[in-house]
């Protein structure tokens, strides 16, 4: 196979193009041809198509390309845990900072990893919100910088609707409709998916999401940052009956969630087992790991469960890092399997933040018409906070 030209690739490509896009946007022409001659193709349904996806909204940086007939072809995941641990959690600024350094030669990795050229790809999947503003910033300048200076349109996709559709990435795959539990370090949410675009909220956290009660009750135990993972881990050695802690609005009659209750009730137990014993032994710590993990689980199992048979719907999909907790997946899995329901997650590697699901989220979008693109009249915008209900769902023709 002949050495493909580099001025095709990607990083090493995109420094005049981007200086290229400087200039253009002087010209008023150029401004306004984008949101006249880029709409979203029509013959993009029931066709092939190459969609690149990037994601910065956090602490993750995330390139992908999806092919609509053969999958995912290739992707590039950058976590920033360990510069975010020195300070117990994300520092915006330095989030954003390490998202300029990563993005391109990501996307120079997933163009060779998959034998692909810019130039293939259709359209550019971004996301557009909700998360830290400057880290948006990033994704969505690099994808509207390659728009333009490609020629392809460029949707911005909502990154919770990337967790949500990030299930119908696995072997097998369920089908519409479907209940969807979303629970991440920033969202516990219960929806119910008709199809691509129509969502309805069940039910939602008052308070605490289910990842940063994990979070916050790891630093309660001394497991520092990110907590979720040293807990869930810590929780395997421990006897989940050792102690009681509460279940809260397990009875609430409604598909709510509250967390910061039983966050307050660990710090409790933790403080009588430190003025009892003079410290938290490391038998006592992962009792209360197990315990905390084990209210949690209980919750979210029976909400999910009402959901379902409330519903009348006969398939869950779990999302979110929290969906890769074992705990968790068991207990779901064992309450669904006596009910005759079934439940669908995605790939362990997909649970957390990553490009897969941003340009497979577009892909969805495209094949039902969905969207508007986001760079139009020579701008963009990014949107920090975005409640999933307000989601366009308006033509792209």
């Amino acid at each position: 196979m002949p050495a493909r030209k580099p001025a095709f690739r990607g990083s090493e490509a995109l420094l005049p193009i981007l200086t290229s896009m400087l200039v253009a946007r002087r010209s008023a022409k150029t401004a306004h041809y984008n949101s006249c001659n880029l709409q979203f193709p029509q013959h993009f349904q029931g066709h092939t198509v190459l969609i690149l996806g990037i994601e910065s909204s956090c602490d993750e940086t995330g390139v992908a390309l999806y092919d609509t007939t053969s999958g995912l072809l290739a992707q590039q995941l950058f976590s920033q845990v360990e510069m975010h641990a020195a300070y117990g959690g994300v520092v915006p600024e330095l989030a954003s900072r390490d998202h300029i350094q990563r993005i391109l030669p990501q996307l120079d990795k997933v163009l060779i990893d998959s034998g692909r050229l810019l130039k293939d790809i259709d359209a550019i999947a971004v996301t557009q919100g909700p998360g830290l503003g400057g880290a948006l910033l990033v994704g969505t300048s690099v994808a509207t910088a390659l728009g333009a200076a490609l020629g392809k349109p460029v949707l911005g996709v909502h990154h919770l609707e990337g967790h949500l559709l990030s299930p119908l990435l696995a072997v097998p795959a369920p089908n519409f409709p479907f209940i969807a539990l979303l629970v991440s370090g920033g969202h516990t949410q219960l929806m119910s998916v008709d199809d691509v675009g129509l969502y309805t909220l069940l039910g939602e956290t008052v308070d605490d999401a289910a990842g940063e009660a994990f979070d916050k009750t790891a630093s309660l135990l001394g497991l520092g940052y990110p907590g979720g993972p040293a807990l869930a881990k810590l929780a395997t050695l421990g006897d989940p009956n050792a102690y009681k802690l509460p279940r809260p609005m397990l009875h609430s009659g409604d598909l709510d969630f509250s967390f910061s209750g039983l966050k307050t009730a660990v710090l409790t137990l933790a403080n009588k087992l430190r003025n009892q014993a003079g410290s938290l032994t490391e038998e006592d710590r992962a009792n209360v790991a197990a315990a905390f993990e084990t209210a949690i689980v209980e919750v979210l199992t029976v909400k999910c469960m009402t959901a379902l048979k409330t519903a009348g719907i006969k398939t869950l999909v779990v999302a979110g890092g929290v969906g890769a907790n074992q705990r968790l997946r068991s207990s779901l899995n064992k309450a669904a399997a006596k009910l005759g329901f079934a439940v669908f997650y995605p790939p362990v590697n997909l649970c957390t933040d990553n490009g897969a699901m941003i340009a497979f989220a577009g892909a969805m979008r495209l094949a039902a018409d969905l969207g508007e693109n986001l760079f139009t009249r020579g701008a963009f915008s990014v949107r920090s906070r975005w409640p999933l209900s307000e989601l366009s769902a308006t033509s792209l023709a």
